[in-house]
């Protein structure tokens, strides 16, 4: 019998990997696209470049210089949508089983595949 403490849990499917271009569609940087840098499953959270830029206060090291510095910070994977390499618009993914076998991510408004 599975206890609350030993079921295995997996990550979802994502609609978002890295290497992807999406959008904003939520929040202060609504409507900015960017490349996916990282993509964290276990927290539904990715990290886009150029967006959600944060100010961090970095202490120097023997190797580095200390100081102010912008870098991105993590965005939850709801206020993205993928970009349509059609029309440059949001759109949602849609997957398929293409006749080879291989299995694709396709545009739902064009209908064209996402590499």
């Amino acid at each position: 019998m599975a206890t609350k403490n030993n079921v295995k849990r997996f990550a979802p499917k994502l609609h978002v990997r890295k290497g992807d271009t999406v959008m904003v569609i939520a929040g202060d940087d609504k409507g900015k696209t960017g490349q996916v840098l990282q993509v964290f499953p276990d927290k539904n959270r990715a990290i886009v470049e150029g967006i959600n830029m944060v100010t961090k206060h970095v202490k120097a090291s023997q190797t580095e210089e200390g100081g102010i510095q912008q870098m991105e910070a993590s965005i939850h994977l709801s206020n993205l949508a993928h970009v349509d390499p059609k029309s440059g618009e949001a759109t949602r993914i849609g997957r398929r089983v293409e006749s080879n076998g291989e299995k694709v991510r396709f545009s739902k408004k064009s209908g064209n595949i996402i590499k």
